[in-house]
């Protein structure tokens, strides 16, 4: 430090701060505010990017809340959908065995329908079959009954005694 205060020289030490004044005004006039105006900028521009990730996160938050009342609003109208679809499935299978019932009930009236007109038939077909048979002995019994003159006259005097006793 000794070796400092003895090369001091004030001729030196006045034109040095002369340099520096001069220096610092020349970076004040010139260099100060350019320098500034990009300190200002870029602190707006942090400042900028700041406020728009916070905004970002904000419109995320918004979306996932969306995104969530959307995936409940699905999945009920997926239920309902589905709870839709089950009744429309147990309606048509009720309609389907309600018809199925009707067509075997009317199966089953025709059935009995066709079965009651074939026993009439069969019935009369077997009344004609019977009377004609009855008919038909009663005949051959009548021949052979008067064929005989004896037996003629014994069955006129029959039926005419039975006619008086009506």
């Amino acid at each position: 430090m000794d070796k400092l205060l003895n090369d001091f020289s004030p001729g030196l030490f006045v034109v040095q701060t002369i340099l520096l004044l001069l220096l610092i005004f020349l970076m004040v006039k010139f260099a100060w505010k350019p320098i500034m105006n990009s300190l200002n900028e870029r602190e707006e521009g942090i400042q900028g990017a700041l406020d728009a990730a916070e905004k970002a996160k904000l419109e995320m938050q918004n979306l996932q809340a969306d995104n969530a009342n959307l995936l409940k609003e699905a999945r009920a109208e997926r239920e309902a959908m589905l709870k839709e679809a089950r009744e429309m499935k147990n309606t048509m299978i009720e309609d389907a065995k309600t018809e199925a019932q009707t067509q075997a009930n009317n199966m089953i009236a025709q059935a009995q329908a066709a079965i009651e007109s074939e026993k009439k038939s069969a019935m009369a077909e077997l009344k004609n079959h019977v009377s004609s048979l009855s008919i038909d002995i009663a005949e051959k019994v009548v021949r052979q009954e008067l064929s005989n003159k004896d037996k003629q006259l014994e069955l006129v005097e029959s039926m005419l005694g039975d006619a008086k006793l009506n």
